[in-house]
């Protein structure tokens, strides 16, 4: 059962990240999972107060509060119109709309769930996220990495011309991903990433979307066995999503 003793609401984002680096204390999120967790915070820390829950978009790139939810990444044109509706995709089948409604981009991120569609999502775009004290950085190189005391500000995503297809299998609507699959072809070449093997997702560079090179691509990640799926239902899984995707990118125009 979760137990919180105290909730705080920081003034800065100092206040915030000192309060954070106490072991007892914790960064509320959407508090989403935190809430089944069996743990006792004696400081939750609300960021909600911080201005940290909108979309902001420029000419080159958007910009994405820590605090927005998932429900609004699902419902922002702007957003959904330069991925070709990936983020839209990805997201539809979390759970229900009350619970998308209070998830957030910077706790599904921050957490690095191997489950998370947002990841898997996230990475084949050009995406970066800024860190309180740890700066800019690419999505990539911040999922590999172990969790630490810093705060995800705001997720920021270079536009892209291209296409975009995301691929999911769940064993009912709303349980999580057996398998996810995101794919993008833009100017910059294929990238594809693999999410819920059930490891974390990661995001490779392919040369084509032939159909040799997506078994190849698919073999070349290791897969797990849980309640869910076992590895070999999951790498078979993997080649049929990818070729999906693959079928889904080419039937589409250039956006």
């Amino acid at each position: 059962m979760l137990k919180i003793k105290e909730i705080i609401r920081p003034q800065s984002l100092e206040e915030a990240y000192e309060l954070n680096q106490k072991r007892t204390n914790r960064i509320l999120g959407g508090m989403l999972w935190m809430r089944m967790s069996n743990i006792q915070i004696q400081k939750a820390i609300d960021l909600s107060g911080l201005g940290l829950n909108e979309v902001e978009e420029t000419e080159e790139e958007f910009s994405i509060g820590c605090m927005v939810t998932l429900r609004e990444l699902e419902l922002h044109e702007g957003l959904n119109a330069c991925c070709d509706g990936l983020i839209r995709r990805s997201v539809e089948d979390i759970v229900g709309v009350q619970f998308r409604n209070s998830a957030t981009i910077g706790g599904s991120l921050f957490g690095r769930f191997g489950f998370s569609d947002v990841l898997t999502a996230f990475l084949v775009l050009d995406t970066y996220v800024e860190l309180y004290k740890g700066g800019i950085c690419p999505l990539a190189e911040f999922a590999a990495k172990k969790r630490d005391n810093d705060i995800l500000v705001r997720v920021i995503v270079k536009k892209h011309r291209g296409r975009y297809a995301y691929q999911s299998y769940r064993n009912t609507k709303t349980d999580f991903p057996v398998l996810a699959v995101a794919v993008a072809e833009t100017e910059d070449g294929v990238k594809a990433a693999i999410g819920a093997r059930p490891q974390r997702a990661e995001v490779r560079k392919v040369p084509n979307l032939e159909k040799e090179t997506l078994k190849t691509l698919a073999d070349s990640y290791s897969y797990g066995s849980n309640m869910r799926a076992s590895a070999e239902y999951r790498k078979h899984l993997a080649s049929v999503l990818l070729k999906r995707a693959a079928e889904e990118i080419q039937g589409k125009e250039n956006v």
